[in-house]
């Protein structure tokens, strides 16, 4: 918490550089990851560009799927996933969000009832993995890793630079599993995440940013129905005052009162409604007993136009669907009224309705109490929805102020620009998350001391987030810690145990044998230190033992005995230091006793000087000393735990691998596409323009065309699996004939153009030598920082005489009858070069150099 508060934490909305001592990108993102979709955001402070925007992807969409296939030997994700989903129904991997943390029966059924043809295995920690057609099997963190990689990369191509720091929304049910799956899956994407945040937080973030509470508070429900999950949340909004600069100021804020959820309910339950009536209808049809349920891509191809049936519902009384080669090479074609979609689905309605209820029960809060009902989310749109709400909430119309597609992702981002270290934010919204779980704390061990508690309830359900809590005990062996879901409250889907992890405590036996011999003033204490997250993570984060020995020191009695016992006996205890936090990692890898070394220091003290008051009368003085020992922690799972160390390293190198494979890819797509459009564009320039002929040989032109028909012929044939080098190499050996032909082409082009220039510009020059008393002259005045010698060179231009015309030899048979003239005229033009030599020695003395044009040139 950056602010230093710790009850919420101060979200602003103006973005300003932070300047730091060092350099930091001053772009972060924000993922809305859904069952089906994923939405990025990004705040960007680069000029020209929108400080907060939505990412769109290569097809120009501003939601990407969550998709992941395997085809060729090729991976695939987001919309080239989303390509080949209808042909290639197992090789495409969806619902991955959903399969994180989750054990692999309950994926298996999942999968069943969505009608997807995975191939699954079930891997060493019990979770599902799945099985490509070349034998390697996947892991949901890894399908997930890839899919976050994915909106990585459509965030940096917004502002052109990388971004590693991210926030990623999810729903409210997670468990601790599944949040810690995330965080994993982000690592492997190579995501700094700042924060995981819940999905209704997002959406109250984007709602509060830019309104006034000071005036009025008010409680508003976020109702939000997805894909495969349907929850509402109850936030208060309302404002504080502040003061800043000396002033008092008003600062809004929200917290989080209550969500509620049902996990299995969401858009896909009314499609697969859809599914199943135009399945028995296209059975009917085709007779004979065949069930098109058992061919997976005759559902594939049902499944995507159900999805732009329901779409069109939603605006139309009538949909069509129509599917070509459903089933057997047979089309199917049907239409459905949207008062047969609500009979389908009659149960659906009732059920939506479950979440506002539990809502507005728990917090003893009325209908009217209720400010607004934000919608948000793909499902809410369908009309008998809206209208269900309608009544029961007694409300002619919902609120609909926000983008339901949009508004987590834009929120999310805000939280990611303040968490951030290289963007500031002005104005403030105060955010008060809670925990969705409860979480309770078993202690397992033996001789645990009687009067101590061995289970205690260490989280309550909505508890703030974060926090850090403490525990001590009374106890001298070693323990177990075994954290678990409050059983009062529902469990995180597919989580059939409360319990979900348990840490074994050591270290406190052998302290306890190396002290008990000694004089203990107070029975040995086990302190355990936990903390909440912002993230929603509970963790036992460092656990010590406290031993507290009394010792009798004699002292000079010249010594007040007041003062001593004060500062050096009964008080001397050291207090528990629980604003700074070790990590597991250093728990474990110390063994060092941490005596209270002020009190030792002063023990010495007081020995010295006895020593130096030899004879003089002491007395005995008690003193407390306390040690603290740090225990060591080891970490078990419960249940289909994250990836263990070994796991990750292998899963990152084959991420790396993946990664190359792609870009290669990549460079051989463009490469390829390089070279057939460059044979295209090239063959409609020779047989377009007549003005190659004029620089070209036929001979050149027609060994040209040549090499481009057999480039062409070999790209259609055996160029089809060729490699970018070869790409590469094919296209500098067209370029290395047809460059030159097109730069001799653009020279007798450009030719004209650069000659009328050249024209123009010289004229301009003559003009202004001729009109120096016009431009020279008045430098002086209005060009003052130009140096006189600069101006003299320009003006001695002027002063350069006309050459004197060639004089041609008179012919032969006249040179005598002309002599005499010959010869006068010599003498003549002897007197008057003489006179132009003369002028140009005195101007050639008078100019710094007499090779000035180059230099004028560039001056002017």
């Amino acid at each position: 918490m950056r602010s230093g508060v710790a009850a919420f934490l101060i979200l602003p909305i103006f973005l300003v550089i932070f300047l730091s001592a060092t350099p930091v990108e001053p772009a972060v993102a924000s993922i809305d990851l859904g069952s089906e979709w994923m939405k990025v955001a990004v705040v960007n402070l680069k000029p020209g560009q929108i400080p907060i925007s939505i990412v769109i992807n290569e097809m120009s969409k501003r939601k990407s799927p969550a998709l992941v296939a395997f085809n060729a030997g090729n991976r695939l994700v987001g919309e080239e996933a989303a390509g080949i989903t209808a042909r290639y129904p197992s090789k495409v991997y969806s619902q991955v969000r959903d399969m994180i943390g989750k054990p692999y029966q309950y994926v298996k059924d999942m999968i069943d009832s969505l009608y997807l043809p995975f191939d699954l295995v079930e891997d060493s920690r019990g979770a599902a993995g799945f099985k490509t057609d070349d034998g390697v099997v996947y892991s949901a963190e890894e399908l997930l890793a890839m899919i976050l990689r994915y909106g990585m990369s459509l965030a940096e191509s917004h502002p052109r630079s990388p971004i590693r720091d991210a926030v990623i929304a999810i729903p409210p049910y997670f468990g601790q599993t599944e949040r810690r799956g995330v965080l994993q899956a982000a690592q492997l994407a190579g995501i700094n995440v700042l924060s995981l945040i819940h999905e209704h937080s997002g959406a109250a973030l984007q709602y509060g940013i830019d309104k006034d509470f000071s005036n009025e508070s008010r409680h508003v429900i976020f109702y939000d129905m997805g894909s495969r999950n349907t929850y509402a949340a109850l936030v208060y909004f309302s404002a504080y005052n502040a003061k800043e600069f000396g002033k008092a100021v008003s600062v809004n804020q929200f917290q989080v009162k209550d969500v509620r959820w049902k996990t299995n309910l969401g858009g896909q339950n009314m499609e697969l409604r859809l599914v199943e009536h135009f399945a028995d209808e296209f059975n009917k049809q085709l007779g004979n007993g065949v069930d098109v349920r058992n061919s997976p891509k005759a559902m594939a191809k049902l499944k995507k136009q159900v999805k732009r049936t329901k779409e069109i519902l939603s605006a139309n009384t009538m949909a069509p669907l129509s599917v070509e080669s459903l089933y057997d090479e047979r089309d199917f074609r049907s239409t459905i009224s949207r008062e047969k979609f609500e009979e389908l689905c009659e149960d659906l309605w009732e059920q939506s309705l479950a979440p506002v209820k539990e809502v507005l029960k728990h917090s003893d809060l009325k209908v009217n109490d209720i400010y607004a009902v934000e919608l948000i989310g793909g499902a809410t749109r369908v009309p008998k929805l809206q209208a269900k709400l309608q009544e029961f909430l007694g409300r002619k119309d919902l609120d609909k102020h926000l983008d339901a597609d949009e508004a987590i992702a834009l929120g999310s981002s805000l939280l990611a620009a303040n968490l951030s270290d290289g963007i500031k934010l002005n104005r403030k919204l105060g955010m008060i998350d809670g925990s969705s779980y409860g979480f309770m704390v078993e202690l397992i061990g033996s001789d645990l001391v009687k009067d101590e508690s061995t289970q205690f309830l260490l989280v309550p359900r909505m508890k703030k987030m974060p926090i850090k809590l403490f525990r001590s005990i009374k106890h001298n062996k070693d323990f177990v810690v075994s954290l678990s879901y409050e059983s009062a409250y529902e469990l995180p889907p597919g989580v059939f145990s409360v319990q979900f992890v348990q840490f074994s405590v050591s270290g406190l036996t052998e302290a306890t044998e190396r002290y008990s011999a000694r004089n203990l003033s107070s029975p040995i204490k086990a302190t355990m230190h936990f903390s909440l997250s912002r993230s929603g993570l509970v963790s036992l984060d460092r656990a010590e033992a406290v031993i507290e020995l009394s010792e009798w020191v004699e002292v000079p009695k010249s010594i007040n005995t007041a003062e001593t016992n004060a500062s050096n006996a009964l008080n001397a205890t050291e207090t528990l230091n629980l604003s700074t936090e070790g990590s597991p990692m250093d728990i474990q890898d110390s063994k060092k006793e941490i005596p209270n070394t002020e009190n030792e220091t002063n023990s010495s003290d007081v020995s010295a000087e006895v020593n130096d008051n030899v004879g003089a009368e002491t007395e005995k003085v008690l003193k407390k000393r306390t040690f603290k020992v740090p225990l060591k922690i080891v970490e078990k799972q419960i249940g289909p735990g994250v990836l263990s160390k070994e796991m990750l390293f292998e899963v990152k190198t084959r991420l790396e691998e993946l990664d190359k494979k792609d870009l290669e890819r990549r460079r051989t797509a463009e490469l390829k596409n390089s070279l057939e459009e460059y044979i295209y564009s090239t063959r409609e320039k020779l047989d377009d323009n007549e003005e190659i002929k004029k620089i070209s040989s036929q001979e050149e032109l027609r060994s040209f065309v040549e090499k481009l028909s057999e480039v062409q012929d070999w790209l259609y044939t055996d160029g089809e699996d060729a490699s970018a080098n070869e790409f590469e190499e094919r296209l500098d050996s067209l370029k290395a004939i047809g460059d030159p032909i097109f730069f001799r082409l653009s020279e007798l082009t450009a030719r004209p153009a650069a000659y009328e220039s050249a024209r123009v510009y010289l004229g301009d020059i003559q003009k202004s030598c001729y009109s120096k008393d016009i431009i020279v002259d008045n430098w002086e005045k209005n060009k003052p920082w130009l140096p006189k010698s600069r101006v003299d060179e320009i003006s001695s231009v002027n002063r350069i005489p006309k050459p004197k015309p060639k004089v041609e030899k008179a012919p032969k048979e006249e040179e005598s009858t002309s002599k005499e003239n010959s010869t006068n005229a010599s003498n003549s033009n002897s007197d008057e070069n003489s006179t132009q030599k003369d002028q140009s020695t005195e101007e050639s003395s008078s100019s710094p150099s007499t090779n000035v044009e180059p230099e004028l040139h560039d001056e002017l």
